[in-house]
């Protein structure tokens, strides 16, 4: 359901958000939620590829960042193995896979802003 009324407001696992946007900026804001999304948008990940596909980020953080999505049902972590080494792996569920249209949205939005920066004196 689609809602266009400024004044929606909606509860979400008891939370409640002033609008649906404040619902999506909570599962998904912050510098590294899309860009986990992003990586995962073809295929499952393990951990020391993303942490390649993301030097910046650390440990630490990707690791919070995942079980931050894990939990909000974004994506899924599937383990290997019932000995150690075990191989764990990252995907996008379907509501996961529902982001990948507005995080392509968003590539090349920043594009073309890259762009125009780029043109600019």
């Amino acid at each position: 359901m689609m809602h266009t009324d400024d004044s929606c407001a909606i509860t979400h696992r008891g939370k409640r958000y002033h609008c649906n946007i404040s619902l999506a900026m909570n599962l998904i804001g912050g510098k590294w939620k899309g860009v986990i999304l992003y990586y995962l948008r073809n295929q499952p990940k393990r951990f020391s590829e993303l942490r390649k596909n993301m030097p910046d980020i650390t440990e630490m953080t990707l690791s919070l960042q995942l079980k931050q999505l894990e939990k909000d049902e974004l994506i899924t972590r599937t383990v290997k193995g019932d000995k150690p080494p075990v191989q764990v792996s990252y995907a996008l569920t379907n509501k996961g896979h529902l982001l990948s249209p507005i995080l392509m949205s968003l590539c090349n939005w920043a594009e073309v802003i890259n762009d125009e920066n780029q043109k600019m004196p």
